[in-house]
């Protein structure tokens, strides 16, 4: 067995050789789960892609996005799932339509740069697109309210490009609840398993951010493919509602699973989560005085985060959570889901899309070896992608298409 795992860590080292050199921390080009480019273009560059040059950052972006070509490449990054979010409060048929909005936005945005950008149906897809040194690039659906509870939307969600879905997001859906919301369905619904059960045949990655520990535990009960996590943390490192708690990673071991750990400084640290409740606080006390007057309210946030500066996490409170995750479920259960382009601010030297290797170094520091690192980098999600490809393929020779309709 140990001779097999040498032989796996150095064939991950082998086949993810880079057509461009790679940074000196990093081992192997990183597949991170989480970046949402799309929703970065749609809110500050008016869903345009026409003049957005994803080689360099159009310097009128710069301090709003933190995503380009070169940046990428600086950090070391091969792969990527692009999230096409939408907000949790839309329903429906326009989170249907917002959805695919997000998924033309970054369809166009690959079929302007192929020199750059390759999107992949297969996992061997992916790596022959790493390998010639660009960013293979798949889709993740940010929250089961983009499907509009219906298996058919999912299916084209999947034949479009997606290759996971995030069950919820922040608010509870008609069939699983969120962890940031107040539960209904004690887990998955009915209609929840069946989006379970549809997603491993169609080889499509459950994601488990966002969900509550109940909704976890009913995924990783029924789920024949290896679930992941795009873009959590450790509970046990932070409490936060929507971070991993220690059974759950216990669990995510048996199952092949990968959990991507991510940059959000509130889930990284309690400094930080203080410093937003007192934000949401003094807003909440600045409305109730001036309901009229949204200036007015402005003017007192920027005035109150003038005289209480945002505390910063770093790359060694990020490792503190990658540190906890081995302790508690192996190496083999990690990867990278930095959220960029998704959060209101960032770790300090973790700021953009070139800064990962500020982290490896961090890693490096702490005694993880090549091997493990390549691991975090991308040879778990690759393993991941890869078992989900198979289940799918031993499911859809056993069954066709769900028919089942939400609500019948």
């Amino acid at each position: 067995m140990k001779t097999l795992r040498i032989a796996f860590a150095a064939a991950i080292l082998a086949t993810t050789a880079h057509a461009q050199s790679l940074p000196s921390a990093v081992p192997a080009p990183i597949v991170d789960g989480h970046n949402d480019l799309p929703w970065a273009l749609r809110e500050e560059n008016g869903s345009r892609t026409s003049d957005f040059d994803f080689r360099n950052l159009p310097e009128r972006l710069r301090g709003k996005v933190v995503t380009d070509f070169t940046m990428m490449k600086a950090g070391g990054v091969g792969g990527q799932f692009w999230s096409v979010y939408v907000p949790a409060d839309t329903e429906g048929p326009e989170a249907v339509r917002q959805t695919l909005d997000q998924i033309d936005i970054m369809q166009r945005l690959i079929d302007a740069n192929p020199s750059m950008l390759v999107k992949t149906s297969t996992v061997d897809d992916f790596e022959r697109a790493m390998k010639a040194g660009k960013i293979a690039s798949v889709f993740g659906v940010e929250g089961g309210h983009s499907i509009g509870n219906s298996l058919g939307v999912l299916r084209q969600f999947h034949a479009l490009g997606a290759r996971y879905m995030t069950l919820t997001h922040g608010k509870t859906t008609a069939w699983a609840d969120s962890a940031t919301d107040a539960p209904r369905h004690n887990g998955l619904a009915p209609f929840g398993k069946d989006v379970v059960r549809e997603m491993n045949r169609l080889g499509m990655l459950v994601d488990l951010s966002h969900v509550t520990p109940k909704v976890m535990h009913d995924a990783l009960d029924l789920s024949a493919a290896p679930v992941i996590f795009s873009h959590s943390a450790a509970k046990a490192v932070q409490n936060r509602p929507r971070n991993v708690p220690d059974d759950v990673l216990v669990r995510l071991k048996d199952n092949g699973g990968v959990i991507m750990v991510f940059f959000a400084e509130d889930a990284v640290t309690e400094k930080a989560a203080a410093w937003h409740r007192e934000q949401a606080a003094q807003k909440a006390r600045l409305d109730y005085d001036h309901p009229d007057r949204p200036d007015l309210v402005e003017k007192g946030l920027a005035d109150w985060r003038a005289a209480n500066p945002q505390p910063h996490a770093n790359a060694a409170l990020v490792a503190d959570h990658i540190d906890h995750i081995r302790k508690v479920a192996g190496i083999d259960v990690i990867g990278i889901g930095s959220d960029f382009d998704g959060l209101g601010s960032y770790p300090d030297g973790l700021g953009t899309v070139a800064d990962y290797p500020a982290l490896f170094a961090e890693l490096q520091k702490r005694g993880y070896s090549k091997a493990d690192l390549a691991k975090i980098a991308s040879g778990n999600i690759l393993r991941a992608m890869r078992q989900a490809e198979k289940v799918s393929a031993r499911l859809k020779a056993e069954r066709g298409p769900s028919e089942v309709r939400f609500g019948s």
